[in-house]
């Protein structure tokens, strides 16, 4: 996998998309019964592939590749378990959410310290990597 700002971009706004839907769908049916799974579908899904797709944007240029596709995978496997897990547990369809949302809420946690991880093992000229997209920038106007 390469171009993981694209790849995480992508994933946020179908998050976006999905959260927003629902809230739609919340207010149109006057049901706020999902307004957990709605906040943590934006919240988790949404923004945190935002912010995971501008640290590899501006501070990882060449992340290690297997590191970054194990992090990538946990969180995005991890962010959808975790949105099945809230939507049958504020249906109703589960009582006993703990083997969904335990194992999904380990994943994302994981895929925040991966990232972390990658941030911190990066090099320390990250201003090159902001330097290189101001150049692109130039470059185009």
């Amino acid at each position: 996998m390469k171009n993981f700002d694209r790849k995480y971009l992508i994933w946020a706004l179908c998050y976006a998309v999905a959260g927003m839907g629902l809230g739609i769908y919340m207010g149109e049916s006057g049901d706020h019964g999902q307004f957990v799974t709605h906040a943590h579908i934006l919240l988790v899904g949404f923004v945190t592939s935002l912010i995971y797709a501008v640290i590899h944007r501006l501070w990882l240029p060449a992340p290690s590749r297997s590191l970054a596709t194990i992090q990538f995978i946990l969180h995005q496997a991890g962010c959808l378990a975790m949105f099945a897990g809230l939507l049958l547990l504020y249906a109703h369809v589960i009582a006993e959410p703990g083997r969904l949302l335990g194992p999904a809420s380990l994943a994302v946690i994981l895929g925040v310290l991966l990232m972390m991880v990658m941030v911190l093992k990066g090099k320390a000229g990250s201003a090159q990597s902001v330097d290189a997209v101001e150049g692109r920038r130039a470059a185009t106007h």
